[in-house]
């Protein structure tokens, strides 16, 4: 659906699918309901719902956190600037981890957005072998990317891989838990039985019975959002 809502003349008709999706899910007293942020606009037209509207951004920034190797001091950012990258971002910086961007427009725009922003730097060399990258990459600089690089996507779609000689993560997923029968694949670039974190994180705050949205610019407690879906069974790949 996220595919074709991004062609303009197509909005308007998918909008009205997701409303009535939301709508239908209310009436049949569903708890929970995975979107993307565009959510907030159902929450502020039906601010009575008694089903939540759920992005997934909490978890998508607690498995990215946990995807980088613990003994990493730097890492490279370049992608959309979002909830979720302001997020990564100021985390990594409280734990002290320079982040580098290659832009000085976005380097001004996270050094503003975070506490610790003197752990963001303009990056002069592409030397830096983690990078964590949005929507907006390009295969150029992917091609300028040290040999052994690792990509570690944040976005709901995978980058394209343009070089065989560095490491691609898939986009922010777990693996579904054992008692979950007759699963396949949610979506066709991601492994059997590993869910997207849109999808993870719908269920996960149906079964806590959270009664909070997260949408446009909401998110909860990474820890705690990590904590409960490591404790319903969902594992990291």
């Amino acid at each position: 659906m996220l595919v074709q809502y991004l062609f303009e003349r197509q909005r308007e008709a998918t909008s009205g699918l997701i409303e009535d999706t939301i709508l239908e899910a209310e009436a049949r007293g569903i708890n929970g309901e995975e979107l993307n942020n565009n959510g907030e606009f159902y929450i502020q037209r039906y601010p009575q719902l008694n089903v939540k509207v759920v992005d997934g951004s909490s978890l998508v920034v607690a498995i990215v956190l946990n995807s980088i190797p613990k003994e990493t001091t730097q890492v490279l950012h370049r992608g959309s600037l979002s909830k979720v990258a302001y997020s990564i971002v100021s985390a990594l910086c409280q734990r002290e981890i320079q982040v580098s961007t290659i832009y000085k427009t976005e380097y001004e725009k996270l050094k503003l957005a975070t506490e610790f922003g003197n752990n963001v730097v303009v990056s002069e060399s592409y030397a830096e072998k983690i990078w964590l990258v949005g929507d907006g990459l390009s295969e150029e600089e992917q091609r300028k990317a040290s040999k052994g690089t690792i990509f570690i996507p944040y976005s709901q779609f995978p980058p394209k891989r343009v070089r065989s000689d560095c490491l691609y993560h898939h986009s922010p997923s777990m693996m579904a838990p054992i008692s979950l029968q007759n699963l396949d694949s949610c979506e066709n670039w991601l492994p059997r039985r590993v869910m997207s974190a849109s999808r993870v994180a719908g269920i996960v705050h149906a079964l806590e019975g959270w009664n909070l949205h997260e949408c446009g610019q909401k998110m909860f407690d990474i820890g705690l959002v990590w904590e409960a879906t490591l404790k319903h069974g969902f594992k990291p790949l």
